[in-house]
This record gives structure tokens, C-alpha cells and sequence, in this order.
């Protein structure tokens, strides 16, 4: 689960941002709202936690452009404005949910699962590429019909690839997906990844092909 927390105060942040951690997420952090729609356009991200009052254009405004671009993104808007007539503004942007500052850290993670709950009721469950079957809520993967034992990363990387079976995955793309914007994942990491992959899945037939100067994608099972 990845989420994209913008927030100026750097101890709220923190303090969001190592709850979400210690609950699995892959938390991105940035203090202005400038990047985010660029960010979310480029990303998948689970949920965006947007802090209204931020420096150069607020958190209105940048709901604005996320939702002018198309992206249905999950919006968690966190206001200092206890006004009814910010909060209606806010929900007509087109944000999903709303929080009012001060808020405890257990609200947030509560609404924050809620929201990824609703994004993922949309997209399938189980993605099954020939003997190989993901189950995303158990997130359990299986080669015919035997456990496969995947870490966290991997599981990341995995799905990805499988989600994008008939494109071509760059390294970039894969870094981005299985770590943060604070993680210094180098190409290297991800060759590693693979090959580990590749341990586990070519006896039962599935195969990550390298497609030299672009990347990486699953062959069609044979």
C-alpha cells in the first residue's frame, strides 16, 4: 500500500509518517503542493493525505488540478478550517474523506484503511497469470496450487509485473513501486530482486524476461 502524505509541519509528517510505516505503508512525503498532481498522474498510489494549508498554492487547489487531470485517486484533505463551508468545499473538490487538525493518529490510520479499502472493492482480487495466483487479500502467492514464499518486496515487485503483464516494466517503474521516496534502492537491487524471482517461479514454468534497455516482463506461460 503506497500513500502520498503532503504536509508542511514537518512533526505532524513524522509522526504520520512513521505510524503508516509500522503498519506497512509506503509512505512519499512532500511540504508543497506543486508536484502532487504530476506525482499521483505518474504513480499508484492507495491514497493521498493532503494538508490544506500549505505554503504556494493550498490544498484546495491541488485537489482541484488531481481531479481536473482524471485521477480518482482516494483524497484524505487535513484542516486546521473547522468551518462547515471549508469542509463542503473540500468534498465538492472532489476529496473523499476529511480530517480536522488536531486529530489522533489512530482516526487517520482508521480512515486512511477505509479509503484503500474502497479503491481496492474496485480491482480484482486475485491475479492469476497461467499455474501462478496472487490473492491480494491474503496476499499469498501460489505455483500450481504449492505456497510460494515471497518477501514484502518481492510480493511489490511481483504484482506489478502482473498488473502490467502485457507492457514492459522499467527499473525505474519497479524502484518506484517497492520503496519510498527516502529509500536509496539502486538498479542494482531490483537485478536482485528479479533473479530471486526467478528462483522461485521458473520450475513452475513462469518466466521474467529482460528486454535489454527497457526492463523487465512476464512471458506468456507456456
Amino acid at each position: 500500500m503506497r500513500v502520498l502524505l503532503v504536509e508542511d509541519d514537518a512533526a505532524i509528517a513524522d509522526s504520520v509518517s512513521s505510524l503508516l510505516t509500522s503498519k506497512g505503508y509506503v509512505v512519499d512525503w512532500t511540504r508543497r503542493g506543486e508536484p502532487v498532481a504530476n506525482s499521483v498522474g505518474r504513480d499508484q498510489y492507495d491514497a493521498v493525505i493532503l494538508d490544506v494549508g500549505l505554503p504556494g498554492i493550498d490544498g484546495f487547489e491541488v485537489l482541484r488540478r488531481v481531479r481536473k487531470d482524471g485521477n480518482a485517486v482516494p483524497v484524505l484533505i487535513l484542516t486546521a478550517r473547522d468551518a462547515i463551508d471549508d469542509r463542503v468545499h473540500g468534498l465538492e473538490l472532489g476529496a473523499d474523506d476529511y480530517l480536522v487538525k488536531p486529530f489522533a493518529l489512530v482516526e487517520l490510520l482508521a480512515r486512511v484503511r477505509a479509503l484503500s479499502r474502497r479503491k481496492q472493492a474496485i480491482v480484482d482480487r486475485k491475479l492469476t497469470h497461467g499455474p501462478l495466483v496472487l490473492d491480494r487479500d491474503s496476499r499469498r502467492a501460489w505455483l500450481a496450487n504449492k505456497p510460494v514464499e515471497v518477501s514484502a518486496r518481492e510480493w511489490t515487485l511481483l504484482e506489478y509485473l502482473l498488473t502490467s503483464k502485457e507492457k514492459v516494466a522499467s527499473k525505474e517503474q519497479l524502484r518506484q513501486a517497492v520503496s519510498g521516496w527516502d529509500d536509496d534502492l539502486s538498479d542494482n537491487a531490483i537485478e536482485v530482486y528479479v533473479s530471486r524471482l526467478r528462483g522461485k517461479l521458473e520450475p513452475g514454468g513462469i518466466r521474467i524476461r529482460t528486454v535489454r534497455g527497457f526492463g523487465y516482463m512476464l512471458e506468456e506461460p507456456g
